[in-house]
């Protein structure tokens, strides 16, 4: 899977990992970092991988003097770093403050990769790599997420910690 692979080659050249998320996929964006950070299966190192909202000042902050659309566009500028990767959940593939965020993170040089639903939307075409699950139904697409989230990070904990 090229996201593993994506992943992996981040963490081994030392990047990081940053997520983001609307709603139920801001909570999905915040558990499968947490999963990288903490630990998923293997009691090793952290990695190095945050979900982008979790500073509430930040966020009012931005959301209130910029508008809401700039929120990850804003902090890619300023914490994201060639190499690393973003990754973009929302269900719908539209969300204008995740595609904003692409397109800071692509002029910085880093990976992008999506998991979205109803083929792909606006973020479609932003994605190195697009999971995209052929759904309009929003919980049934959440559930696939955090599925192939939780597989993911098994497969790069593998693929990073295989002594471990």
């Amino acid at each position: 899977m090229a996201a593993v692979g994506t992943i992996s080659g981040a963490f081994k050249n030392g990047n990081k990992v940053l997520f983001c998320g609307n709603g139920g996929s801001a909570a999905d964006a915040q558990h499968l970092a947490a999963e990288f950070s903490g630990r998923f299966y293997k009691d090793r190192r952290s990695l190095p991988a945050e979900a982008l909202h979790c500073n509430t000042s930040y966020l009012t902050a931005v959301a209130n003097d910029y508008g809401y659309e700039y929120v990850y566009s804003r902090i890619v500028d300023g914490i994201g770093a060639k190499g690393d990767v973003l990754v973009g959940i929302s269900t719908s593939g539209n969300s204008k403050n995740i595609i904003k965020a692409f397109e800071v993170a692509k002029g910085k040089g880093m990976n992008i990769i999506s998991l979205t639903g109803n083929n792909g939307g606006g973020m479609k075409e932003h994605s190195d790599i697009l999971l995209d699950i052929p759904s309009t139904d929003t919980p049934r697409i959440q559930e696939c997420h955090i599925l192939i989230g939780h597989i993911i990070c098994e497969l790069v904990e593998e693929e990073l910690f295989k002594s471990v």
